[in-house]
């Protein structure tokens, strides 16, 4: 064999080779990419089965979990928000929220019978109304309402009911 053709066979493998490689990562792309679309998929019909109404046009992007008091609008938008406890949420229309936000509706029972709370809970209703928008990582606490048209910075600790400004 010539040292030619030796060095063509090898030019030609690398060529191949590299192909290989870049159809590898693309498959590899899109069976991720797909994941992630059975994963929204998953938690939005998650959403739809666990909440007791549901309006038109819910969006879940990323992991959410609501309970079986939620009430959901129209064009809710949910990007890993959790509600924990079991009272009552309600989501009005247009509603988004950043990525990890928090609705609590249930707390310790600091009145009780111990210091600083016993072994009880109570639990309190959440409202959001129309046109809120949440940032990233925010936290609404039980017996909160967050009035209409509130855009709600990110990092916050909502403790009291929201004034619309």
């Amino acid at each position: 064999m010539s040292h030619n053709y030796l060095e063509c066979t090898f030019i030609l493998l690398s060529i191949r080779y590299d192909l290989f490689i870049k159809l590898i990562v693309k498959v590899i792309g899109f069976i991720i990419w797909r994941l992630k679309s059975l994963e929204a998929y998953y938690y939005q019909h998650r959403a739809m089965l666990d909440a007791e109404e549901v309006g038109e046009e819910l969006s879940v992007n990323f992991t959410s979990k609501v309970n079986k008091e939620t009430v959901l609008g129209d064009n809710v938008n949910f990007n890993g928000l959790r509600i924990r406890g079991r009272g009552p949420v309600k989501i009005g229309n247009n509603f988004h929220s950043g990525p990890d936000c928090r609705i609590l509706t249930r707390n310790h029972n600091y009145e009780g019978e111990k210091i600083p709370y016993d072994n009880s809970f109570v639990e309190k209703e959440v409202k959001i109304e129309d046109n809120v928008w949440l940032g990233a990582e925010v936290t609404i606490l039980p017996g909160v309402t967050v009035e209409e048209g509130a855009i709600v910075q990110a990092g916050s600790v909502v403790v009291d009911d929201s004034q619309n400004v």
